[in-house]
């Protein structure tokens, strides 16, 4: 019962989003798509693009980051927020990439936990996007969304990530999460959902309590 509740969530997804594999951060690489994501936490895809636009042109490799002036890739950095640890992660990130392996981004979890700034959401953006391994990237959207159509009832990323690898085809992990995001940008935000237009509430646990209510 639950496998087949699962599936029927998937297919409207699939029906309503995309089922291509695309990232919505801008990058020609792996190391950029690494530095991207370091500096979007807690800041919008859109403005991530806006800053890496310029920042890649500036810092064209990774030796070009390695090298950077702390205080001069701050305010590069600034309006991304919480510039000061994004740009000492960055470079020890990219001294790390540089001195220990040889400019190239590795592809296990252990490592790319071990870069400064990259914790498993960062690492299995890169697994997922750049090496096509399954991986579930647990972010705000997938964090609220899962919750709300009872795939875990975990608030830690880590523990949401394990229950979503118990629910969910591997085909549709790193799926699951662009198309999450979409649909919590559109529908399903964190205030005020657009209930009326959804099309899954009859899976929502917050939906059906509200109704009950």
């Amino acid at each position: 019962m639950a496998a087949k509740r699962t599936e029927e969530i998937l297919n409207i997804l699939d029906e309503q989003y995309s089922i291509d594999v695309k990232c919505y951060l801008e990058h020609d690489s792996a190391w950029q798509l690494l530095i991207a994501t370091i500096l979007s936490a807690q800041c919008t895809d859109a403005r991530v693009n806006i800053v890496t636009k310029e920042l890649f042109k500036k810092y064209p490799s990774i030796e070009s980051f390695a090298g950077a002036e702390l205080s001069e890739l701050e305010q590069d950095i600034r309006s991304t927020g919480f510039y000061h640890n994004k740009a000492k992660n960055i470079i020890g990130c990219c001294r790390k990439l540089h001195y220990e392996f040889g400019d190239e981004v590795p592809r296990t979890i252990e490592e790319l936990t071990s870069l400064p700034g990259v914790g498993r959401k960062t690492a299995n953006v890169i697994r997922g996007n750049i090496f096509g391994d399954p991986s579930i990237v647990v972010d705000t959207h997938v964090k609220r969304i899962s919750n709300r159509l009872g795939f875990t009832v975990e608030k830690d990323p880590e523990r949401i990530e394990y229950d979503l690898m118990k629910v969910l085809p591997e085909d549709h992990w790193i799926l699951y999460n662009l198309q999450i995001i979409a649909f919590g940008r559109d529908i399903c935000r964190a205030q005020r959902p657009q209930c009326e237009r959804c099309r899954l509430t009859r899976y929502c646990t917050e939906y059906m309590n509200r109704q009950q209510a």
